[in-house]
């Protein structure tokens, strides 16, 4: 009797284990993985020829000369663009979107690279994209060259969001007595800052009127944001821009009405942004549209309104190593199993590098282990053995955004159809540069 319960008891056991491994076997993850695709394998073979054997960004002409050519499409009139240098920080790039686009003009973010540009780039006409604490407005001019053919009373922007800035500025610009050009953040919705309402505008446009000998009206800013991002339940798109526009063009008509030799002149009324340009393609009062990232397609900007932009960056990773199966610290004992639970944890591969903004990309079906933990020296990643990845090949992974991803590499590696031709340093790389330059050239005449 002992013995027929003990069988009975087995045989439910088993039962209950072919249950639960027909369950876990149904439900467990898919084998996601695949090889390169073509454009990849040949530039992973590329890379191993040619690269430097450590992380590298990686910005693809052919892909970047489309997406130009498609923001020309869609913005029709070329003086309409403003490029964005903080998503582009390269002067070799954003030359070559000069070059394409026939625009000479710049919306800069931060202090330092407004004087790099400045000497690099003495032609371009710059917009501020935020309001600057007056102390980088002083170092500004006090790094700004005296031959210097950049002249900040005709080229350069300073935007302004309050009374209180507006009353800095022209007390600086008193005591250095020059004059500054200045472009006003109205808020449209995004609620980032900019001034409110009408009221706010008299305020300032009074102060700017009473004082032409030190400070110049230029125009409006006026981000949109948010209205690529516009809850369904709440907002559409369509009437997320109406009610932009409607904000935008208040102001614009109040300052036509009560102050008409100030807007009876060509004004910088700038708005849009990567994510929303192309939907001012009919709208002639915003007539200075800034666009960035959307050059490149950074993943964060695959949206309805960019999907005729191609991804034109990538990061490339060495694999310093693979091994079989899946071992982590102090589970040893689990490791026969991973691979079984999860086909995509057959393999580990640790890269060079690791912990960036950023998200494997190619080959697909690799993945980041949260498991295992991550890290910037060696970060592991897990693929299934269809992958076909081994030591020395590259993992390709897509940015998530270009302003901070761009700096984190000295260089942008740049291809044309699949080949390595040239290397172009970034905004901090040239900076350095320059910087060395004038401490040499300080210690010299010291």
């Amino acid at each position: 009797m002992g013995l027929g319960l003990t069988a009975a008891v087995i045989v439910k056991i088993l039962i209950c284990i072919a249950i639960l491994s027909f369950f876990i076997f149904i439900f467990r993850p898919r084998d996601k993985g695949e090889p390169y695709d073509d454009y990849f394998s040949a530039l992973n073979e590329e890379l191993k020829r040619h690269g430097p054997g450590h992380p590298v960004l990686v910005l693809d002409l052919n892909r970047l000369d489309k997406n130009i050519q498609t923001l020309k499409d869609h913005i029709g009139d070329d003086r309409r663009y403003r490029v964005v240098a903080k998503s582009l920080p390269s002067v070799n790039l954003i030359r070559r979107i000069f070059e394409q686009t026939g625009t000479g003009k710049l919306m800069v973010f931060h202090q330092p690279f407004i004087n790099l540009l400045a000497e690099k780039l003495p032609q371009a006409r710059m917009l501020l994209g935020k309001p600057m604490p007056i102390n980088a407005v002083s170092v500004f001019y006090k790094h700004l060259k005296p031959d210097c053919a950049f002249d900040p009373q005709k080229q350069l922007q300073w935007l302004i969001d309050s009374r209180d800035r507006l009353e800095q500025y022209l007390k600086f610009a008193e005591q250095n007595s020059t004059r500054l050009l200045v472009n006003i953040e109205i808020d449209v919705g995004l609620h980032r800052g900019g001034i409110k309402n009408t009221h706010e505008l008299n305020e300032l446009l009074l102060i700017i009127k009473e004082k032409p000998e030190h400070l110049t009206f230029t125009g409006f800013m006026g981000y949109d944001a948010h209205i690529a991002k516009a809850p369904p339940v709440l907002s559409s798109q369509k009437s997320a821009l109406k009610n932009v526009l409607d904000i935008y063009r208040a102001f614009i008509n109040y300052g036509r009405k009560e102050y008409p030799e100030m807007f009876n002149r060509e004004l910088t009324f700038n708005g849009a942004g990567s994510m929303t340009y192309q939907l001012y393609q009919d709208i002639t009062d915003i007539n200075d549209i800034s666009v960035g990232s959307g050059l490149v397609k950074p993943e964060d900007f695959d949206l309805d309104t960019l999907k005729d932009h191609l991804p034109a960056l990538f990061i490339a990773a060495p694999v310093l190593k693979r091994s079989r199966g899946l071992r982590i610290p102090y589970i040893e004992f689990l490791s026969p199993v991973w691979g079984w639970l999860n086909p995509n944890w057959k393999n580990t591969f640790f890269i060079y590098g690791g912990y960036w903004k950023a998200n494997y990309h190619q080959p697909k079906g690799v993945y980041k282990n949260p498991i295992y933990g991550y890290s910037s020296n060696q970060e592991i990643a897990t693929a299934s053995n269809r992958t076909g990845l081994t030591m020395d090949d590259h993992l390709f992974l897509r940015p998530t955004q270009s302003e901070a991803v761009l700096l984190q590499f000295g260089e942008l590696i740049i291809i044309q159809g699949g080949k390595i031709i040239d290397r172009w340093p970034v905004f901090n790389q040239q900076q350095r540069t320059l910087s060395n330059a004038k401490n040499i050239s300080a210690n010299l005449t010291s």
